[in-house]
């Protein structure tokens, strides 16, 4: 579809979107490092701190934060009275966390007057309160690539891959919904065109009847890579299957006949068993294509037994010329470039029979989005001067729009159209823009269909659609409906929830807005929050940033990779659906493991790829976010792991701490990968340096505590090396492994509030007992995505209050999320 200058400047000019982006900008603030204990009930209206609070500092600081060589950075010569700035404001915010948490002025130097530190204190909290009071509030709010993707995918009854096709979100501390990180462009602008008549193409009827199921058919016996490799290295039986020996490497296990011309959602049936086998063989099933650069996805892992023919059935969505690819898992033939023949092998092998596709499969027809553009209106086939043309495989048909009243349809669909995509009810006056649009395209001779997707494309290019505007200070009913559901539900709200707002419940019965989270939380779409949520707030995006070194972790495989993010998922939907204390995130009683991740964890109880919840002893060292692959991976460079990295993911991610980046110049550590040095020792050179003690006492040890894991998440007693170290004679995947042994880990340490620990267990119980600061932080992190704003200095007491109210049912995971939902942060701006 060609869009013209005219309706860009509609888009552009009409709803002048740089300027309503920036009247609505609000100065965004940093996350605390510790939540305040003092009483912030009565505050007076100061925003300005003055001489005296410097001059307090200048006493008692002074002598180690002063000058160029300013301990830990931090120099008052750069501290002024005016916090309206960010860069002031986070370091009055410092001077205040580090004092009131005991940290400064340091044991060892004199101490100020209790009384009159306390004054200090009192005064500055109510300053901070104050100036972030003002200045907070959710930034006008852009729907992120997730989000526009799921809101169109939904509300047209498609499922288009929209995001790939957007420029990537900005992020603010992990997440990428924070208004304030969510800039909009000319790019984006044409992007979201372009995706728009993606969707009109893909919903809107090309048929007037329900166009077939595809059935597609393939096996190895009738392929082209089976005339050639039968016999060699892969064998053929009585029943019609073809065995493969080997995964991976040449031939692959591409099925050409499978390959799909229609993108869609498919059935897919793979039939076959274990040959030559006691035990089941897995496999993974996927797609590849002749694309160059092309995505080659892993729909799955599955196993069959030995015995008699099985059969394995999934749904994917499947893109056009694709095919399916069958890989064995855990079975190898390392002679199979040798011999010369098959034939009288004794290994296991995987015997596939056949491979069936059906699809695309519609839900539905026409689609959701076609109702939604059409419904009120005929549209009829124009029949060809030759009906048996409409028998030919090259017959396409056309449509027309019979109308005797082309105002009124026109204005029934485009208001139809724009209450679904404003979340709200529309004004009269709003909808002229898009009416004036479709008389203009009509006036020039375009069709009345065509004229109506013109206007369609408008509506979900609007601020409206692709901005949650959400009203100063309270939300009402539809801002509160979209906020619940883009946390819930990572979309738009359906018609239920839209249907509570027009009635006015979500603000006025605190009960509805509970009624319709625990609906939202227990429908298939609530896995797009924990995966979203997941992927942002322990950085599993992160997963393939870094690929780990084959000889140093040659166990590192696709079935791992493959598993690594879905156990960190179900454990945290798991926490959720069973209400599980917020202690969980760092201890458990259980593990969400298959038989892939429990082998790496040398853990009893899993067979098979599927995702289950597994018992633990109550001495174990796994169990936890802390003790997960996934999480051990994204905190992990491909070689080795640092303690640095890991602490501070810890202190961020977990206790919702901050630390402080480091001073310019200072170069960091890299781990040895020779194995002559650990970087507990390199740490220690470090940490002489006056500008990196004081930070590295508070990042280094939960760091240290994880040491125990290796970059893939196994246990270790020693580092890997590929340099000095004793050598090893460890087989994995039948070959000697190349790396040696290097120094023993060390995963003791101390931590201020924890004490000293001797291992990762004893750091484990300790932070788990802290159930009131790990559920500060977890609300902190939820209300962050929740609401699309940062928590700051004035949100603290009342996530506080928030954690104090839960805390007599056992500071319990969704019994938070409620309290959340119904607090004052996430029902106002």
């Amino acid at each position: 579809m060609t869009v013209t200058s005219d309706k860009c400047s509609l888009f552009c000019g009409e709803f002048s979107l740089g300027i309503f982006i920036s009247k609505n900008r609000t100065l965004a603030v940093i996350i605390a490092l510790l939540c305040p204990s003092l009483s912030v009930e009565i505050l007076s209206a100061q925003t300005e701190f003055n001489v005296k609070h410097v001059k307090f500092l200048e006493e008692h600081c002074a002598d180690c934060h002063q000058g160029d060589d300013s301990e830990g950075g931090f120099d008052l010569d750069k501290l002024t009275t005016s916090i309206q700035k960010k860069e002031n404001f986070v370091r009055w915010e410092r001077v205040f966390d580090r004092m009131q948490a005991g940290e400064m002025p340091p044991k060892d130097a004199e101490q100020p007057d209790a009384d009159l530190q306390s004054k200090f204190l009192t005064s500055v909290i109510r300053i901070l309160h104050n100036v972030h009071k003002e200045q907070k509030g959710t930034v006008l709010r852009r729907l992120n690539r997730v989000e526009y993707q799921n809101t169109l995918n939904d509300l047209f009854g498609v499922d288009l891959k929209l995001a790939e096709l957007l420029p990537e979100d900005g992020r603010a501390h992990e997440f990428d919904n924070v208004g304030s990180a969510l800039s909009l462009s000319m790019v984006h602008l044409k992007k979201y065109m372009d995706a728009i008549g993606y969707v009109l193409d893909a919903s809107i009827a090309r048929t007037s009847t329900k166009p077939d199921v595809q059935r597609i058919e393939g096996s190895y016996a009738n392929s082209r890579e089976g005339n050639q490799f039968i016999g060699k290295v892969w064998k053929k039986l009585a029943d019609g299957s073809v065995v493969r020996f080997s995964g991976g490497g040449y031939p692959s296990g591409m099925i050409r006949s499978t390959g799909v011309r229609d993108a869609g959602r498919y059935r897919v049936t793979v039939t076959g068993y274990a040959y030559q086998s006691s035990e089941p063989i897995t496999c993974s099933v996927g797609g590849t294509t002749f694309k160059r650069g092309a995505e080659i996805p892993t729909y799955g892992y599955f196993t069959f037994k030995p015995g008699k023919p099985q059969t394995i059935q999934f749904e994917a969505r499947i893109e056009s010329n694709y095919m399916i690819q069958i890989e064995p898992y855990g079975i190898q033939d390392p002679d199979r470039y040798k011999r010369k023949s098959i034939e009288g092998y004794k290994g296991p092998g995987l015997a596939i029979q056949s491979v069936v596709l059906e699809g695309p499969l519609l839900d539905e027809f026409p689609s959701r989005g076609h109702r939604l553009i059409f419904d009120g209106i005929q549209r009829k086939e124009i029949e060809p001067r030759d009906p048996k043309q409409k028998l030919k495989s090259w017959y396409k048909p056309r449509f027309e729009i019979v109308s005797s009243n082309e105002g009124k349809d026109s204005r029934q669909a485009i208001q139809r159209l724009a209450a679904f995509a404003f979340r709200r009810k529309v004004k009269a006056e709003e909808l002229e823009p898009y009416l004036q649009l479709f008389e203009q395209e009509r006036k020039k001779g375009s069709s009345f269909e065509t004229a109506l997707r013109q206007s369609a494309t408008a509506i979900f290019c609007s601020p409206s659609f692709l901005f949650l505007n959400e009203p100063s200070g309270k939300l009402d009913d539809f801002a509160v409906a979209s906020r619940l559901s883009y946390f819930l539900a990572r979309s738009t709200p359906d018609r239920e929830l839209l249907a509570a707002a027009s009635a006015g419940r979500l603000t006025t019965d605190p009960r509805e807005i509970v009624r319709h989270a625990e609906r939202l939380m227990a429908k298939e779409s609530f896995q797009r929050f924990v995966t979203d949520f997941a992927d942002s707030w322990l950085n599993l995006r992160e997963m393939d940033f870094t690929v780990p070194d084959a000889q140093l972790f040659p166990e590192y495989d696709p079935y791992l990779r493959f598993s690594m993010p879905q156990e960190t998922q179900a454990f945290l939907r798991e926490m959720i659906q069973a209400n599980l204390p917020i202690r969980s995130i760092v201890k458990s009683d259980f593990a969400m493991v298959n038989d892939r991740l429990a082998k790496l964890y040398g853990l009893d109880g899993a067979v098979g790829p599927e995702i289950r919840k597994v018992g633990l002893e109550a001495d174990a060292v796994r169990g936890g976010l802390l003790t997960q692959a996934s999480v051990l991976k994204v905190s992990a460079n491909g070689t080795n792991t640092s303690p640095v990295v890991r602490g501070v993911w810890v202190l961020e991610r977990i206790l919702g701490v901050t630390p402080q980046p480091p001073p310019p110049g200072i170069p960091g550590v890299e781990p040895d990968i020779r194995g002559a040095t650990t970087l507990r020792e390199q740490l220690k050179k470090h940490r002489n340096l006056t500008n990196c003690q004081s930070c590295h006492q508070m990042i280094d040890p939960p760091g240290f505590a994880l040491e125990v894991f290796n970059p893939i998440g196994g246990y270790r007693d020693f580092y890997r090396s590929l340099g000095e170290g004793e050598r090893l004679n460890t087989v994995v995947n039948g070959r000697k492994v190349r790396y040696r042994k290097g120094p023993d880990v060390d995963g003791s340490g101390e931590l201020r509030g924890l004490g000293r620990f001797k291992n990762f267990v004893e750091f484990r119980d300790r932070l788990a007992e802290n159930e009131a600061q790990l559920a500060e932080a977890f609300a902190e992190k939820l209300l962050t995505f929740a609401t699309g704003r940062e928590m700051g200095f004035s949100d603290h007491e009342e996530i506080k209050q928030l954690v104090k109210s839960i805390q007599p049912g056992g500071y319990r995971t969704r019994d938070l999320m409620l309290a959340i939902i119904q607090s004052s942060l996430f029902l106002s701006k």
